[in-house]
């Protein structure tokens, strides 16, 4: 999200007056437009998770877990918020180093002193001046953060113990998420000085959330009955009402992280609909020929896929090129969810990696390829960095690092939370359903 304005700022002068402060005399002001537009963008991010990945994800489980999966994304909510505000935006935009943030935010300090005026993000040549108060950018950031975290439960549903999750949550934002989104998005961040290009969440929501995803499935292990029990999915409807939550949501994901109600804002809300739509029809033709009929669930989880291949890309690509994005998109997410984990033979139960992971890499990658110039302008050429061999091998590192990184802190994680409490349900928890087990609740 914010590695594009250190150079739409040297190099862009339209785009420069949009984000710089505005000035009274000698007095930086807040743009009331761009708080606006912020604070809309941050409450349906919220919406994206709670109800849109808890309707999502709720829909695709069997009767017997619904309420869990429901309790999942909503409790992660709350606990995410609160290790947000306590460590996690320090460790993510505290000054520190190029890997990890300091904590001259811890607990928020010193915002109290700026909440009606516009803050400086990073400091010397590189910082970044944005137009909102820094208390609708913690918030904006924090709900990035919230979804992340909702979105690793799709690859481990029907058999994780609630408390164990919730203590990995809280592990993995401080120590997984954080240091990444420090990384990619803080001025500081060594991915942020390599050039890499993000700008709403391919390596830092995406990638991070469907690894860590994946991993969990391997540790964890199979569900019960995979492979040979029915294992359909309770209520498409909730799933489908989930999928049109996140669609609409994905405007204030994507068009808000340019952090302000202007041209940049307006093409990327443009390029992330016209991905959705590409997506959602290359996933079902494609299941439409390979299994003989174009199912609902093809249809909502190729919107989804074309969301997450646009998110690095939705600054920086024309609509043209949002059409092969989402293009791409569907079919890598369709291959994701069949025939790599019939291949590698993991049950990531809804398609984390599936569709997160793999979608999040071939958008970041494509993001390399077909950047538009104008929209991706540097301070070495003002005519814009415009997709390229170089560029695809930067964002290679910044995809690798991410993997890498996410794959063996969360194993990691896993494996420690396992050893002291567990993290898998009893078979017999497992066969009466986890809304009994979890939570002494039953649906209906």
């Amino acid at each position: 999200m914010m590695s594009w304005m250190r150079r739409a700022l040297a190099a862009a002068p339209l785009l420069a007056l949009s984000a710089l402060p505005a000035f009274a005399g000698d007095e930086a002001k807040i743009d009331a437009g761009n708080t606006a537009w912020m604070l809309i963008s941050t409450a349906i991010v919220l919406m994206m998770t709670i109800p849109g990945v808890a309707l999502f994800y709720a829909g695709m489980v069997r009767k017997k877990n619904v309420l869990s999966t429901l309790a999942q994304s909503f409790v992660i909510c709350a606990l995410v918020s609160v290790m947000w505000v306590v460590i996690g935006y320090s460790i993510a935009f505290g000054e520190g180093g190029p890997y990890f943030g300091d904590l001259s935010k811890f607990l928020l300090a010193g915002v109290s002193e700026g909440w009606d005026k516009p803050f400086t993000l990073g400091s010397g040549d590189g910082a970044v001046a944005l137009t909102i108060p820094e208390s609708v950018f913690i918030a904006f950031q924090m709900t990035f953060a919230v979804i992340t975290a909702a979105l690793i439960t799709g690859a481990l549903a029907d058999r994780i113990k609630f408390s164990a999750l919730l203590v990995f949550t809280a592990l993995w934002t401080v120590l997984v998420y954080a240091p990444v989104a420090h990384w990619v998005w803080h001025p500081n961040g060594w991915i942020f000085a390599l050039g890499a290009l993000d700008f709403a969440g391919g390596t830092v929501v995406h990638i991070n959330a469907g690894v860590a995803g994946l991993i969990g499935a391997l540790v964890v292990g199979k569900r019960m009955g995979y492979g040979t029990d029915n294992l359909a999915p309770y209520n498409l409807a909730y799933a489908v009402i989930g999928a049109a939550l996140l669609w609409v949501g994905w405007f204030g994901f994507n068009a808000g992280s340019a952090v302000a109600a202007d041209g940049r804002a307006g093409m990327a809300l443009l390029v992330t609909n016209t991905a959705a739509a590409a997506a959602t029809l290359s996933w079902l033709f494609a299941e439409w020929m390979i299994k003989g009929k174009p199912s609902v669930l093809g249809a909502i989880s190729g919107a989804v896929a074309g969301l997450v291949a646009i998110t690095p890309a939705a600054g920086f690509v024309l609509p043209g090129s949002a059409l092969i994005i989402g293009v791409a998109g569907g079919i890598a997410g369709f291959w994701g969810a069949t025939a790599l984990k019939k291949w590698l033979g993991y049950d990531d139960s809804l398609d984390a990696f599936g569709v997160h992971g793999v979608c999040g890499i071939v958008g970041a990658l494509l993001t390399g390829v077909l950047a538009y110039g104008a929209l991706s302008a540097t301070e070495a050429s003002p005519e814009g960095t415009s997709g390229s061999v170089a560029q695809l091998v930067i964002q290679f590192y910044a995809v690798a690092a991410t993997f890498v990184f996410t794959a063996v802190a969360s194993f990691i994680l896993f494996k420690i939370v396992d050893a002291i409490m567990g993290l898998r349900v009893t078979e017999e928890e497992e066969r009466e359903g986890l809304d009994v087990t979890q939570h002494g609740e039953r649906l209906g």
